[in-house]
């Protein structure tokens, strides 16, 4: 009877139950190319890097795809229609099948440049399926939840579950001019694996990040924080950074983009925060506002473009490792 029970409880669990949720950050040299890879196996990637250059941000991310055992990516999220965010989408989807693109609806901005990076999505989604995706929506990845908690200029009308405290950072933060690029209308989602959390709001800037944290905390704590808008100080305001409370910070930054001084200073200030991870040395900053060598993935402005990677446990353990130099650490989620 005993041999008849784990039978059929093996029956029902979900192949994928034990195992690890990977989170790759591509190397698309100050733009954004993250690549989800949830236990089911199922795929995500958000936004696909630069236009140009031959290609390379596809490359690099289809590398990681085939070292992640990837046949295709099942969803595809444009955060924003800028040129290092979807610019690489159509070159991406002539290297592998995409099965779905998820947008937050037409590009709000005109000109040369919107129009060529809208024929570009155009081009790239024409033989996948499409999604427009507001605040509340969620993205159907087995094993993970996936929450959208901004998009298209709207944010989220209730907390996430277990958010909602007062923020009293908010009484010493200001807002900044209006911002009417796309940038303010990035889609941002949280991630939750277990008792792990993570955080990635695009481009999002300041007044629009305030929206989401004051004057109560809507987004609750994360355990790792993409740092939005490549660590630039036009988004990273306090009053969201320190709320969000991260472990880990992981920075989407070029040589020459991202990465600001202040903002770094903001989020190495975060309470409770251990480590900043970079993809690159950031040349404003210098070595006092650099992470150490050892967590950089890109040391040099010319670069093989390595990535960070975070590989999260069922059990709420997560690694972060660089691909540069092997170096890993772990961490525990909730810490």
């Amino acid at each position: 009877m005993r041999l008849l029970i784990l039978a059929l409880i093996a029956a029902i669990t979900p192949v994928w139950a034990a195992k690890n949720l990977e989170i790759y950050f591509v190397d698309v040299e100050g733009g954004q190319a993250t690549v989800i890879v949830g236990p089911s196996g199922e795929s995500m990637v958000v936004d696909t890097g630069w236009l140009g250059y031959g290609g390379r941000d596809a490359d690099r991310i289809r590398a990681v795809a085939k070292a992640a055992k990837l046949k295709k990516i099942d969803y595809v999220l444009v955060t924003h229609y800028h040129l290092d965010h979807v610019g690489g989408a159509f070159a991406l989807s002539e290297r592998i099948p995409v099965g779905t693109f998820i947008d937050h609806g037409p590009n709000n901005e005109t000109g040369k440049s919107a129009g060529e990076m809208s024929e570009v999505y155009a081009k790239a989604s024409q033989n996948s399926q499409k999604r427009t995706v507001k605040p509340g929506d969620t993205i159907p990845m087995k094993g993970v939840d996936i929450t959208i908690v901004q998009a298209n200029g709207e944010h989220l009308a209730q907390a996430l579950p277990g958010a909602g405290q007062p923020n009293p950072a908010c009484a010493a933060s200001e807002k900044k001019a209006v911002d009417p690029t796309e940038n303010a209308r990035s889609t941002g989602f949280v991630l939750k694996y277990g008792g792990f959390r993570f955080v990635d709001l695009g481009d999002l800037t300041w007044n629009k990040e305030l929206d989401l944290a004051c004057p109560a905390n809507l987004l609750g704590k994360v355990d790792v924080y993409l740092t939005t808008h490549h660590g630039l100080d036009q988004s990273n305001a306090p009053a969201i950074v320190h709320a969000l409370h991260p472990t880990v910070a992981i920075m989407n930054n070029g040589a020459k983009k991202g990465g600001s001084p202040s903002a770094w200073k903001v989020i190495r200030s975060s309470p409770g925060l251990e480590d900043i991870w970079q993809l690159h040395f950031a040349m404003a900053g210098g070595k006092e506002t650099n992470a150490p060598d050892t967590f950089i993935a890109n040391l040099d402005q010319q670069c093989e473009g390595k990535y960070i990677k975070l590989t999260v446990e069922p059990s709420g353990a997560y690694t972060v490792y660089n691909s540069r130099n092997k170096y890993q650490k772990t961490y525990h989620a909730g810490s």
